[in-house]
């Protein structure tokens, strides 16, 4: 069972989150882990871009740097955490692992997973909380939050709009505060999310 690499055929990442490619292996006592590496394909160029060895953990292209890690903490897991995805992330990533076994030889193995990044286009706001026609006492603290998913990152902003006039810009943020309402604060308020 050691010597077998699981992980994906194919995932799908968004531009600029984060997305793991995976690897995993079941921990053989007679075994010891010498070397993981990660490879990417695309295009026409292959390149190592992480390397874990007995002198430790090594980011070898700068494109990644600061943007790929492997947890440490759990035994026969190696995958691949790739922060602020980038289009140019995309290609067939693989995971090689090479043991020592107790009669000092090296066995190695490797699995590939192909990475396609998309980018998803900002969901139609929701208003949180949600309650249409939220009535509340005059000098109460209140709140309203504008949610959205899709490709971050996401732009908000705060509208307050009268019937036949033109709505007024309150605020470029996620939410929508008061520290103290006012009765002249009732009206219909909306929220805008836009993304790339």
């Amino acid at each position: 069972a050691f010597l077998d690499l699981s992980g994906l055929s194919e995932i799908q990442g968004t531009w600029k989150a984060s997305v793991t490619v995976p690897c995993t292996y079941v921990p053989e006592q007679d075994l010891e882990q010498q070397t993981l590496t990660w490879r990417v394909d695309h295009d026409k160029s292959s390149a190592t871009i992480f390397r874990r060895d007995q002198s430790g953990d090594h980011v070898l292209l700068s494109a990644f740097r600061d943007r790929v890690s492997v947890l440490k903490d759990t035994p026969g897991n190696v995958s691949l955490q790739i922060q602020t995805l980038e289009m140019s992330d995309r290609g067939t990533y693989t995971c090689r692992v090479t043991w020592r076994t107790s009669n000092n030889s090296l066995v190695a193995r490797e699995v590939s997973t192909k990475l396609e990044v998309v980018r998803v286009a900002a969901s139609k706001p929701r208003v949180l909380p949600g309650a249409p026609g939220l009535a509340l006492p005059p000098g109460s603290r209140a709140s309203l939050a504008c949610v959205a998913s899709g490709s971050p990152p996401i732009r908000y902003r705060w509208f307050r709009g009268a019937p036949g006039r033109t709505a007024l810009l309150l605020s470029s943020r996620a939410e929508l505060r008061w520290d103290s309402l006012q009765p002249s604060d009732a009206g219909t308020y909306f929220c805008e999310a836009q993304g790339r």
